[in-house]
């Protein structure tokens, strides 16, 4: 994690899963406010998630990324583009899961914006719905 005009983020490289080589042409820009995926080797792609969209993260750890120290880093996001952004296999997979946690919940508190989850109610008809 790096601090630059008292603004925290974190940088983070795709590696590849053989040994951990850091040989990439994708690096994770992670800011308190966007998230940012900046890939390509002659053809460059900038794309960014802003994190009060971001909704969950996971991480997932196979055996071998386990033994290089990296993992895949998952947000589930409201973000058209991305509806689940991966992070793949980046080293310190951990704390980038929790930097981006901390500060996806914050950026909502912040900005007011409110979650909500389809969990069906609309799937059965009215006249299922005893009164109590």
């Amino acid at each position: 994690m790096a601090e630059v005009d008292n603004e925290e983020y974190l940088v983070e490289k795709k590696r590849w899963v053989l040994f951990g080589l850091p040989f990439c042409f994708t690096k994770y820009v992670i800011k308190k406010d966007i998230l940012t995926i900046e890939s390509g080797l002659f053809t460059k792609k900038e794309d960014d998630c802003y994190m009060y969209k971001i909704q969950d993260v996971e991480l997932q750890r196979n055996f071998f990324q386990r033994l290089f120290g990296l993992g895949c880093v998952v947000c589930f996001t409201g973000d058209t583009t991305h509806p689940k952004l991966c992070l793949h296999n980046i080293k310190n997979s951990k704390e980038t899961k929790d930097f981006i946690l901390k500060h996806s919940e914050e950026a909502r508190l912040k900005r007011r914006t409110l979650n909500t989850l389809n969990i069906g109610a609309g799937a059965g008809d009215v006249d299922d719905i005893e009164d109590c």
